[in-house]
């Protein structure tokens, strides 16, 4: 029965023309894209604006293009109250707390495997885990230490601007402000040079 059922689905998937099945993939790729894009409007559009200070990063990826690797000083982390608790997987999810200082650079506060309340001026953004989930005798702890990756670690930037923006990161002189919702996803917004945007990405 089931093997009838194959071969006639199989039938009729031999009947539709290849320009057809090309067609409905195309249509299916670019609708990937535009929910890609309208996501990406969403957090750049609704999100709370953070300041974070960029830190130097090496080596240069040389193979995506004219970009800038972005590290920040909420890269790495102690884990806090997290340290030796289970972290279920090797990357996992986790949510820093932060709060502007009083220049206005967002810090941390904690790291949370789950969301946890803040209360204004404090965000919650949230970030996979790198390294520091694999401790303990079974390798399932979180370990003394995190590195977390926040989906703001590249920029593309107009060839030939790459080098430049690097160089000014590696003084401690770039700045970032992302925008981050409620459930902590967070996109790049801006970047700041000397308290001045440099790069702005369009929301609407």
């Amino acid at each position: 029965m089931i093997t009838g059922s194959v071969a006639t689905l199989a039938a009729l998937w031999s009947r539709i023309p290849k320009f057809v099945l090309f067609g409905v993939a195309a249509l299916l790729q670019i609708a990937l894209l535009a929910a890609m894009i309208v996501d990406r409007m969403q957090v750049l559009r609704d999100g709370t604006e953070v300041t974070l200070q960029t830190r130097p990063v090496d080596p240069r990826d040389f193979l995506r293009g004219d970009y800038v690797v972005l590290g920040y000083d909420i890269t790495q982390l102690p884990a806090g109250s997290l340290q030796n608790q289970p972290s279920g997987e090797r990357h996992p999810l986790v949510y820093v707390k932060l709060t502007p200082n009083r220049d206005g650079v967002h810090e941390p506060v904690s790291v949370h495997a789950d969301p946890v309340p803040v209360a204004s001026p404090e965000v919650l953004i949230r970030g996979r885990i790198a390294y520091g989930a694999s401790c303990g005798p079974k390798a399932d702890l979180f370990c003394e230490k995190l590195t977390i990756r926040y989906n703001l670690e590249s920029y593309f930037v107009p060839e030939g601007e790459g080098r430049k923006l690097e160089d000014l990161r590696n003084q401690n002189k770039l700045l970032v402000v992302a925008a981050v919702l409620p459930s902590g996803r967070a996109a790049i917004k801006r970047l700041l040079l000397d308290g001045k945007p440099v790069y702005e990405e369009p929301w609407f």
